[in-house]
């Protein structure tokens, strides 16, 4: 399976200015591409309007092959220095273009699902973060505390990489490609590494456990309340809400910002020294808001998979549920942001792969079961339930509960009816929507995607060697 790998960098200033150049040219070829790839659009449209045959239309660069062939071409006239950088920096750019196109033209025929996705835009130079990818050339992970990069060299970890390299010296694993990328704060190398995994057992299983099965309810209030099938609260993670605890902070910088000597488009002001400091505190406030949601995420995910044989989630439109108007209803834009600020749908993706790390299954409720208005004691669905009624209380019986821990409680059964019931779709009952179940658990040896971290090893493992990568797109 596909596993990727992330350690914090503490490069020199010489090898800072070295990423930063390495990003900086695959932005100039993906900004050089999509204006050629217009102007290419732009002629195609008037030749048609003139009459011509589609057969002697001028020809787009669409694919990353031809992408590529216009660059060779044409680079010592669009960028003379390009020298100076791995040719793995503008083929990043070409790449990160071609899909792009693909995705835009996928999209307006129905071949992709989900939101149209609109043109690819030209990328600015003032964005803070900024990325390149390598797959050809030295890299490696050279031992427990330095990378190493094509035309960059040796590149020391902020925090021990032995969790790579010891697989790598084990034979376990190979890695395909590296990402560098600057959030604003540091540097990081992301590794896509093809690891030979085990999947192991469940906690439950080695100790007994008597709580096999849980059902998991993702909120704003609290990340998530788990539950088993009998009613008994298994665990309630509180959400962390790094960006609303940012806030305060983040309007004062921003006033700051507003007030300092910006960019000016019509003049090509770049913006003064201090107006670029002022912003690269945004960008560092919201560096560390993403690290503090992404280790609560990674914390609870984890032992949610480590603990349980099975984990039933709900299927949630997020998208849907964060495009509420700042007038419509309650809540409004403040209930957007605390939608994000919670992140469910990274949640959801995180448990897809560490259930099939670890031994576990997934299953993922239909997005139409009603599990929070329906009775965790006798069964009745409720035709509303506001957003505001945070306590449920039933019209039948009487039962009163805790409306996150009700909904997950109907969760959790769902998955044990579904396991005594053969024939039909699971969760058919009278309380289920239609499709209410799908299992979403891959088989035995299907690649799972998901990222880790380093921890310290006792021993020092020998270097590590790489593969060769294959062609960007392959090894995403």
């Amino acid at each position: 399976m596909l596993q990727a790998y992330r350690f914090a960098l503490d490069p020199t200033p010489a090898q800072a200015r070295a990423l930063a150049s390495h990003c900086g040219a695959a932005r100039k070829a993906f900004n050089e591409g999509l204006a050629h790839v217009r102007r290419c659009l732009d002629q195609r449209a008037a030749e048609r309007s003139y009459g011509v045959p589609d057969e002697q239309l001028t020809e787009a660069p669409w694919t990353l092959p031809a992408l590529r062939r216009w660059w060779n071409a044409s680079k010592d006239t669009l960028a003379p220095w390009w020298r100076e950088n791995s040719k793995e920096a503008y083929s990043s750019g070409l790449d990160a273009l071609a899909r792009g196109l693909t995705a835009w033209s996928d999209s307006r025929s129905g071949k992709r699902r989900g939101p149209k996705t609109g043109f690819p835009r030209f990328k600015s130079r003032r964005h803070t973060r900024v990325s390149c990818r390598f797959t050809t050339g030295a890299i490696r992970v050279d031992d427990r505390s330095h990378v190493v990069l094509p035309r960059i060299g040796r590149v020391k970890t902020h925090e021990p990489a032995a969790a790579l390299s010891s697989k790598i010296s084990a034979g376990t694993a190979r890695i395909l490609a590296a990402t560098v990328r600057f959030d604003g704060r540091r540097w990081y190398c992301s590794f896509t590494v093809e690891v030979r995994r085990e999947l192991g057992r469940p906690a439950h299983v080695a100790a007994g456990r008597v709580h096999p099965v849980v059902g998991v309810d993702l909120g704003v209030r609290d990340l998530l309340i788990a539950a088993a099938p009998d009613g008994t609260e298994v665990a309630r993670v509180a959400a962390p809400k790094p960006l609303a605890k940012a806030q305060a902070r983040l309007r004062a910088v921003q006033r700051k910002v507003a007030r300092q000597d910006g960019p000016d488009r019509r003049t090509g002001w770049r913006g003064s020294k201090r107006w670029a400091r002022a912003a690269a505190r945004i960008g560092r406030i919201h560096a560390r808001t993403a690290d503090l949601r992404r280790d609560a995420l990674h914390q609870a995910t984890a032992r949610l998979a480590r603990r349980h044989q099975v984990v039933v989630v709900e299927d949630l439109n997020v998208a849907g549920m964060s495009r509420r108007k700042p007038g419509a209803g309650r809540g409004g834009r403040g209930l957007n942001r605390a939608i994000a600020d919670a992140a469910p749908g990274e949640l959801r993706r995180q448990l897809g792969y560490k259930t099939a790390w670890y031994g576990s299954q997934l299953v993922v409720a239909d997005r139409w079961y009603p599990s929070s208005k329906t009775c965790s004691a006798c069964g009745a669905v409720k035709a509303k339930l506001a957003l505001a009624d945070r306590t449920y209380q039933c019209d039948h019986c009487n039962m009163v509960l805790d409306r996150d821990l009700n909904a997950a409680i109907n969760l959790a059964r769902l998955s044990e009816h579904a396991t005594r019931v053969e024939g039909r779709p699971a969760g058919s009952g009278p309380v289920a929507g239609r499709r209410a179940i799908r299992k979403t658990s891959p088989p035995m040896g299907a690649a799972a995607g998901g990222d880790e971290t380093s921890t310290p090893h006792s021993g020092r493992p020998a270097a590590g060697q790489t593969g060769t990568a294959p062609p960007q797109g392959e090894a995403a």
